[in-house]
């Protein structure tokens, strides 16, 4: 009996399935065993701080228990395990502690308990330790010394799945010190603890926008359109630095009334605030006029394009220069939501950085505390 021929496409339909089902399987086995790495460094570092400290508030042993620790450990497991990273493991631990799933009756009995008793409930609680992301990305956030920014860096890096060099870029253009300026301390407690929630549109604005990923010098002269090409050839960069929850819909879109047509630079929408994104980019400095436009686009989208469901339409423009007096003024008082912000090319200096820190003090109240109690 002669056998039927087998079809190209049917064939290459089953080798597809199958090559996804071991390339899923194998993703989960590196993963898990990124994860397993990230524990042991964890438990390495608990191991490091418990006999260094012995129960007293700070070490005895010091560069000797490193260096020591270091030529043994390499001699019997290979690289990795270098002064400098060992180190970074104690440190980890010292960030890092156990996540506050602990029952208030636990904490109580762990303050109670002998120091000979320690080693047994430290053991207990190393179970509790549960890591979220990646070894390199657990080292960029041990350069964040600010225990609140630094919080806040991991919940948004879980959340959004950010790479190690997303997450660098995201903490050298301060993220949480542009989001956490505008906010109370409570708003920022709960920032620093759950990462950035968006629940209206204020809380996807920020001002300044970092636009260094474009690669456009600071001191020269764009059209508007040149920035816009720019942010098109860098969209997925752009979508990171505009933050959660975007999706790009259109660029110059055409909207027409009377026989006249009309272009919106870009536009986005945002699926936790259920409504359209409008973005117009300025290269010189906020005018009335940028006003008068946006919120005329506005009102287009409204009767036009929003359908059932779905939140009226905000408007952000982007601009080189910005009055905040001026901006106050043309912006209150509008039926639409319109909001300014100003857009950097380049990452902020070593300079602002710390003039920007200084204006957050309950970080630094926050960071003094949790070193008083390591």
């Amino acid at each position: 009996m002669r056998r039927k021929e087998m079809s190209t496409g049917i064939y290459n339909d089953l080798l597809g399935r199958i090559a996804n089902i071991l390339v899923e399987a194998r993703t989960k086995v590196i993963r898990a065993i990124d994860k397993n790495q990230v524990l042991a460094y964890w438990e390495i570092g608990r191991e490091i701080v418990e006999f260094e400290q012995k129960g007293k508030p700070r070490g005895e042993y010091g560069e000797r228990l490193m260096e020591r620790l270091s030529r043994d450990m390499t001699q019997k497991f290979g690289k990795g395990f270098s002064p400098t990273n060992l180190k970074m493991m104690r440190l980890f631990y010292q960030s890092f502690p156990i996540r506050q799933t602990l029952s208030d009756e636990f904490t109580e009995r762990q303050k109670s308990e002998t120091l000979s008793h320690n080693s047994e409930i430290s053991q207990t609680l190393s179970v509790k330790f549960e890591p979220m992301i990646s070894w390199s990305n657990y080292c960029e956030l041990l350069k964040v010394e600010e225990p609140l920014a630094r919080s806040f860096y991991e919940q948004e890096a879980i959340q959004s799945n950010w790479s190690v060099r997303e997450l660098k870029r995201q903490i050298n253009s301060m993220l949480f010190e542009r989001l956490a300026l505008s906010k109370d301390t409570k708003a920022v407690m709960k920032m620093a603890k759950e990462g950035q929630i968006i629940e209206n549109p204020e809380d996807t604005i920020k001002d300044p926008y970092i636009l260094e990923f474009l690669n456009l010098k600071e001191e020269a002269s764009y059209t508007e359109r040149q920035l816009e090409q720019a942010v098109i050839d860098k969209l997925q960069h752009f979508l990171l630095e505009i933050g959660k929850g975007f999706s790009f819909v259109a660029r110059q879109k055409r909207i027409t009334i009377t026989n006249r047509h009309y272009y919106i630079d870009l536009v986005f929408y945002n699926r936790f605030l259920r409504c359209f994104v409008l973005i117009d980019l300025k290269s010189g400095e906020l005018d009335h006029a940028d006003i008068g436009q946006m919120n005329f686009y506005l009102n287009y989208f409204k009767e036009n394009e929003k359908t059932e469901g779905e939140n009226d339409p905000i408007g952000l423009i982007l601009c080189a220069k910005k009055d905040d007096s001026f901006a106050r003024y043309v912006l209150g008082g509008l039926n639409n939501k319109v909001f300014a912000s100003k857009y950097k090319l380049a990452l902020p200096s070593e300079k602002e950085l710390k003039a920007k820190l200084k204006s957050i003090p309950l970080l630094v109240e926050e960071q003094h505390d949790q070193r008083t109690t390591l």
